[in-house]
């Protein structure tokens, strides 16, 4: 599979979600005190992301 998501820890310590495609980071989440909390990050987008709607703003 070519996108996945990533826990890791940034400079401060914090976990962070990113999620990659081919090996780049296309967005990535806030820092989070704990682990628990970057992976509830990811079961939100997960369980929301596909009913989100496009808000295209080029019109």
């Amino acid at each position: 599979m070519a996108h996945k998501f990533e826990i890791r820890k940034n400079k401060a310590g914090e976990f962070v979600a990113y999620f990659t495609y081919n090996g780049e980071s296309i967005w990535w989440t806030e820092g989070y005190s704990s682990k628990a909390s970057a992976k509830n990050a990811i079961d939100s987008v997960l369980k929301n992301g596909p009913n989100a709607e496009v808000d295209d703003q080029t019109d």
